[in-house]
């Protein structure tokens, strides 16, 4: 609908800010044409009045009253005078330029202006608008030998001059002003829409344009500001908004690319890992079992029994390897439960604690209480965590800090669990940061670098994530983020 469109409102409005601005303006303007042409007239009257008054000085002072008579018939035959007259105080007409009226009573009108002690006023007759005129005779030394001595009203003279054509004056005027208005409203709302078609909707139309391309995926929209102003401006953050979209995509394209990348490698990996864990197990387990036999022939005190436990400790170690690539290849499905991380935690620091390299290696725990409950699988969590402390305490060959923390926060919206496992060791150089998740990546001269492979594939099942930080003479901080599910009973 048109008036619910901007442009539609603009006319409104401009519409009426400029009917009312411009109105107010134009009655202001004929009120004062009006006051200004009444007062004129007024004066007119008032001069007339005088002329009068000074016409039949010289005949009343003789008390000639047909001479005065004759002046008042003579002066109120003019085009815009309705009538001149001399009244008795007590409202009686003595003279008049209307023959007619003599010895009636004057107008009321003309009375009251007369008892209320004003010199005029404005009022309708049957001749129109009129606008009166007094002005009391009063007796002066001359008058005394037909008026006595004391000084009082002889008469008043009275002058009733029509407005019938300053009132048509007016109406023209108003007439002419009117039309001046609406003239020049439509001239300025008009001139308004072309400014706001010209700097404002064509260009927004252009932007409304452009976002629907790049709503329907086509990134290569691209406005051109034509005016440095506010709609310039936008137009220049809409072109910065493509650009930083297309980056973005171009990032995740490559981003996609390395995780499908990374996905093939692991499965190929994976396959691999798990054919050849099955190849070297078995024969592993045949040979030990044979060297087992083999030094049960030899005396206790034989020193080839320091050779058979060494060949026995290398082909554990072997097993381990294999059993690791097999859990690469094919991790078992997760079976999951409510569990306490805070406790989970505790246990394995238990067992962690058995360990050798455990016993230089200082604790420090800041456990959040009441945290609530995770959906995880108890095992692989536990695996997990038992990796990641047996990591940092091995970083820490001299000895140091173990450090462990668990805190509930909210991360985009959803509330999950950060469990911080720090050591105070030397550090993972940035090179080498970059590729500890690759597998059979690994820095020890001891292992087949699927440990914390295998600890991102596990957090990854529980729907959580791991994260490494670390500074080289400082230390390294693994961070493990698990969601916090609605706990609900078994």
């Amino acid at each position: 609908m048109f008036f619910k469109s901007l442009t539609g409102r603009i006319l409104v409005l401009s519409l009426l800010l400029f009917t009312v601005a411009i109105g107010a303006v134009t009655m202001l303007h004929i009120r004062r044409e009006h006051e200004h042409i009444i007062s004129s007239n007024r004066e007119t009257a008032e001069l007339l009045l005088t002329v009068v008054e000074r016409a039949i000085a010289s005949a009343m002072v003789v008390g000639n009253t047909r001479d005065v008579q004759a002046i008042i018939e003579t002066i109120g035959s003019g085009e815009q005078l309705v009538a001149v007259r001399i009244f008795h105080p007590d409202g009686r007409v003595l003279k008049s330029s209307i023959p007619g009226e003599l010895g009636r009573r004057i107008n009321p009108h003309d009375l009251a202006i007369f008892e209320k002690g004003a010199s005029y006023d404005i009022f309708k007759s049957s001749a129109g608008k009129v606008v009166s005129v007094i002005k009391p005779i009063w007796s002066e030394p001359r008058c005394t030998p037909c008026h006595g001595l004391s000084r009082k009203v002889l008469g008043v003279l009275n002058v009733n001059y029509a407005l019938a054509g300053p009132e048509a004056q007016i109406y023209a005027s108003s007439q002419f002003f009117s039309l001046s208005m609406l003239i020049m409203i439509g001239l300025l709302t008009g001139g308004v829409l072309l400014i706001f078609e010209r700097f404002v909707r064509r260009p927004l139309r252009d932007l409304s344009t452009k976002m629907a391309m790049v709503e329907a995926g086509d990134l290569s929209a691209h406005l051109d500001p034509s005016h440095p102003d506010e709609v310039g401006q936008l137009m220049e953050s809409f072109n910065s908004m493509v650009e930083r979209l297309n980056r973005a995509q171009a990032e995740l394209e490559q981003y996609h690319f390395q995780q499908m990348e990374r996905a093939d490698r692991l499965a190929s990996v994976g396959e691999m890992s798990a054919g050849i864990a099955h190849e070297i197990k078995n024969p592993l387990a045949g040979i030990s079992g044979a060297i087992t036999i083999l030094a049960s022939d030899f005396p206790a005190d034989d020193p080839r029994h320091e050779v058979i436990a060494k060949v026995l400790e290398q082909i554990a170690r072997l097993d381990r390897v294999t059993n690791d690539l097999l859990y690469f290849g094919k991790p078992g499905e997760p079976v999951f439960t409510w569990v306490d991380v805070n406790d989970l935690l505790k246990n394995t620091l238990f067992f962690v604690a058995q360990h050798p390299e455990a016993r230089n290696v200082h604790q420090v725990q800041e456990l959040t209480r009441n945290l609530p409950p995770v959906w995880v699988d108890e095992k692989q969590l536990q695996q997990v965590f038992f990796n990641v402390i047996i990591n940092a305490i091995q970083a820490m060959k001299s000895g140091g800090t173990l450090f462990i923390s668990t805190e509930q926060c909210e991360v985009n919206g959803q509330q999950v669990i950060h469990v911080i496992i720090g050591d105070s060791g030397p550090g993972i150089p940035p090179e080498d940061l970059e590729r500890i998740f690759t597998p059979f990546f690994t820095t020890k001269t001891q292992g087949t670098g699927l440990g914390l492979a295998i600890c991102r594939q596990l957090v990854e099942r529980q729907g959580g994530k791991i994260k490494v930080t670390s500074r080289l003479g400082e230390g390294t901080r693994v961070t493990i983020e698990l969601p916090v599910t609605q706990f609900r009973e078994e």
